[in-house]
């Protein structure tokens, strides 16, 4: 890796710095910083906003690399076209042992770069589009009632994250895809092992591989018998043209998966946490239904749980923030950072259902936005909505500390458990 270097512009003192000198480069902090409230970025982000926007860092895989905080500064560097997503870079910044390896194997088109990027992109996106999200809604407001219907028969208490948040997410894009969903907790299992930071590559390749064969098996038979839905569309489109080999169509209908449903259980799960930890806000909601779509955006904004998804590497020097982030060094845009950044966000651990303005980075920035935020808006709108009006007298079943797990080592942020009772 090359040496970091700071520019010679000067800079505001950092009181986090060891050196005695304000003009030498602050030593590399540990990085992942964990949160201390599950619904704010770790206050160690405040710091260094303000007096080292553009740090450097040691990642768990002794590598190191820079860490952006700015709202400006993420923005900027997500769209530019010298920064690199490509997985196989020597320096990518990732934050598992097994992840590199495994992505650089797996090649999911997340981690790649044009035009292997757009072409993946492309295949998708008329998938995705608003006006296909939109004629979604019923069917999806459908399948959330049957599957609080079955949670609210079972009686309570119940684990929200596995029985209400995993099971909407899972199912939505499973339906779309055309998988069965008899066994929701495979696709969660498989995500809580590709996803964590502890895993090794030998894992993350034994779990993915069990998807795969999934996959494959659907993809015959699609192959045989098309029908209206994802993995038909990219057979007959994609695969039987030619345009994608088996390989392809596989590690993009994975991370598909993976991507659309654990954002979307993160959020929904800890979207209800919040809620019930803040019962005005619930109440605001339960009077006027219609804030629901401002109400999705300020949690997304709020809770970042995608916050250090952005992993990337400076093809070309970089300035930022009167730092040169050289050629070939790893650089992590920091979502949660960004959405708290006060100079675009006033009061941003302030939850406001009627902020304007609203332009967070919870689904990244440029060309590799989450190409699913239309379906996952709708999934959080539908659910989170059916839940305050169909449950009003939900509330934790316990102590709030005994009963709630926080995710510190897995890609997305989250809860691995949340128990309620009504």
């Amino acid at each position: 890796m090359n040496t970091p270097e700071t520019s010679t512009a000067s800079h505001v003192a950092d009181p986090l710095r060891t050196d005695a000198a304000p003009e030498a480069a602050a030593p590399p902090r540990d990085f992942p910083i964990q949160r201390g409230c599950p619904f704010a970025a770790p206050p160690e982000y405040d710091a260094l906003r303000t007096h080292d926007p553009v740090a450097r860092v040691t990642l768990p895989t002794k590598k190191e690399a820079w860490a952006v905080t700015r709202y400006d500064d993420v923005r900027e560097l997500l769209s530019d076209p010298r920064v690199s997503a490509d997985i196989r870079r020597p320096n990518f910044p990732a934050l598992g042992e097994g992840e590199q390896e495994a992505g650089a194997r797996f090649r999911p088109f997340i981690r790649t770069d044009a035009p292997e990027h757009t072409k993946y992109r492309r295949m998708l996106l008329p998938v995705f589009t608003v006006r296909r999200v939109r004629a979604m809604r019923p069917a999806v407001q459908a399948r959330v009632d049957e599957i609080l219907d079955a949670m609210l028969a079972a009686g309570g208490p119940a684990d929200l994250v596995s029985a209400y948040a995993n099971a909407v997410s899972t199912s939505v894009i499973c339906e779309l895809l055309g998988i069965p969903g008899e066994n929701l907790e495979f696709f969660r299992d498989v995500t809580r092992i590709s996803g964590s930071r502890n895993s090794t590559a030998e894992q993350v390749a034994e779990a993915l591989g069990g998807l795969f064969g999934l996959l494959a098996d659907l993809v015959g038979k699609r192959r045989e018998e098309p029908r209206d839905d994802l993995i038909s569309k990219l057979v007959t489109e994609q695969l039987v043209p030619g345009h994608v080999t088996m390989d392809q169509l596989l590690s993009t209908l994975g991370i598909t998966i993976n991507a659309g449903r654990e954002t979307t259980t993160s959020m929904i799960a800890l979207s209800t946490l919040l809620l019930l930890d803040q019962p005005e806000l619930r109440e605001e909601l339960r009077r006027d239904p219609s804030l629901m779509p401002a109400a999705v955006d300020e949690l997304l904004r709020v809770l970042s749980v995608a916050d250090s998804i952005p992993l990337r590497v400076a093809a070309e020097d970089i300035d930022l923030s009167g730092r040169t982030i050289p050629a070939d060094d790893g650089v992590i845009a920091l979502l949660a950072g960004a959405n708290h950044d006060p100079e675009q966000f006033d009061e941003p651990e302030r939850v406001d259902f009627h902020r304007t303005d609203n332009h967070h980075v919870a689904f990244g920035y440029g060309v590799h936005q989450c190409i699913g935020q239309h379906l996952a808006r709708l999934e959080l709108e539908v659910a989170l909505e059916t839940l305050v009006r169909r449950v009003p007298t939900l509330r934790l079943a316990g102590d709030r500390d005994d009963v709630v797990v926080v995710k510190h080592d897995s890609a997305t942020f989250g809860l691995e458990e949340l128990k309620v009772t009504w």
